[in-house]
């Protein structure tokens, strides 16, 4: 058995891409969740007074763990601390009862239509940290801003990050206020205070924190995984006219603040198992990490081959019911730090992790013009607005928007799994009066 850290590169029968399920929309071609992903999430039926509670994504449906017997209660953060022994055993349960179909009759009562169900926050989330993994988007940025000197000197020997608001994360589908602050452009003497006219996203996965550590206790790289329950997508919101003048000296803040989108359903770490791949490939003259972040297994097999996608949807789109327009094809493949190094350099402080935390990647962009993460990147800083179908053009999010993030995991000779998706649509500022 092959392993990276603490976590097996073991596939077993739950991955086997022959295996059906008797949920037929989980057989469909180019179904997000076959039996082979058994993303968990949380929901509860529309219109109706029942509690949240957690459930399994199984094509189309989605299966109430009470057929399991297991009552999670309104979030999946009691799953996540019970840690992988745990999720094993219970996938294993899952893939059993959905691919047998002598199971069909007892648990078809415990089958929800998607359509008819309310998509809820999966974890109650307790902090959130989002990092700066993408390189090719780092890069893309330090160009606009440093044209000289696009990578800051610390940027090859640890994964930059900033610690995010908690509160302010929304399920899919929640609509996002455009945020107002101070901006004072290069002409201006002063700032003034008013609605972003420079609302971007960007597109990232989150980390789910499962078991967590005590306060003054590092996770070693070895053990890093171990921590991680499952991903979500995750969008980024981003007034760039605001963090461009509140930024310095301490970072991102109310530019990041109003609203970060992730998606409803966590896809586990062992749903990943087939997807793994080696880390980013560092160039010969870059630093070797040093050593708390430095494992040879993570090295020869600490990647995700996860591939995302950024759609956006006018207005003008959506009155024609035209399909959303495809922005850009990004690849975790290009995350410059694997996630167990986010893990492990995350605690290496002694920071306690919780079961819920979310640990986000940055933005991930490729080096091709249609795989960059964001409009800051495909702009230009909205110096090249962006034409769309139907002659629109875009140089940032405007009111009435709907961006839409989705992703997926295909590789030969296994089944091809995605996320769902992470959607939100932007509405007009609220200033106080």
């Amino acid at each position: 058995m092959r392993k990276t850290g603490s976590v097996p590169i073991s596939l077993d029968e739950t991955h086997d891409p022959n295996l059906k399920s008797w949920v037929e929309s989980a057989n469909a071609p180019g179904c997000d969740f076959p039996i082979q992903n058994l993303p968990f999430g949380v929901f509860k039926r529309k219109n109706s007074k029942e509690s949240p509670r957690g459930g399994v994504a199984i094509g189309d449906r989605i299966l109430d763990l009470v057929a399991l017997n297991l009552r999670t209660g309104p979030t999946l953060n009691g799953l996540a601390a019970m840690g992988r022994p745990a999720w094993k055993k219970l996938r294993k349960e899952l893939s059993r009862l959905l691919s047998s179909p002598k199971n069909a009759k007892r648990l078809s009562k415990h089958l929800v239509p998607m359509k008819k169900a309310e998509l809820l926050l999966p974890v109650a989330v307790g902090d959130y940290s989002d990092f700066y993994t993408g390189i090719h988007h780092a890069t893309n940025i330090g160009r606009l801003l440093r044209p000289d000197n696009p990578l800051l000197p610390n940027y090859k020997w640890l994964p930059i990050g900033y610690h995010g608001r908690a509160s302010s994360v929304v399920v899919s589908g929640t609509p996002v206020i455009r945020p107002c602050g101070q901006i004072k452009s290069p002409d201006q003497a002063n700032p003034s205070f008013g609605a972003s006219k420079r609302l971007d996203y960007e597109v990232e996965l989150a980390f789910v924190i499962g078991p967590g550590n005590a306060l003054g206790k590092p996770v070693s790289i070895k053990n890093s995984l171990d921590h991680v329950f499952g991903v979500v997508l995750l969008n980024d919101w981003s007034a760039r006219d605001i963090q461009a003048w509140e930024y310095q000296p301490l970072g991102p803040f109310l530019a990041k603040s109003f609203g970060t989108t992730i998606s409803p359903w966590i896809v586990t770490l062992e749903a990943l198992a087939p997807y793994r791949c080696p880390a980013f490939a560092r160039a010969p003259e870059d630093p070797r990490p040093l050593p708390y972040l430095f494992d040879e297994e993570d090295s020869r097999a600490g990647g995700f081959s996860i591939e995302l996608e950024m759609h956006l949807c006018t207005g003008k789109i959506r009155d024609a019911k035209a399909a959303p327009a495809r922005l850009s094809r990004s690849s975790f493949r290009d995350s410059y730090w694997t996630l167990a190094q986010i893990v492990a350099h995350q605690t290496s402080n002694g920071c306690n992790l919780q079961p819920g935390d979310l640990l986000g990647s940055g933005t991930i962009s490729g080096t091709s013009p249609d795989s960059l993460g964001s409009m800051m990147e495909i702009t230009q800083g909205g110096r090249n607005p962006l034409q769309l179908p139907g002659g629109e053009s875009r140089s940032f999010i405007e009111d009435g928007d709907e961006v839409i993030e989705r992703a997926h995991c295909a590789r030969e000779g296994y089944a091809t799994i995605g996320f769902g998706e992470a959607a939100g649509r932007v509405l007009a500022a609220q200033l106080g009066k």
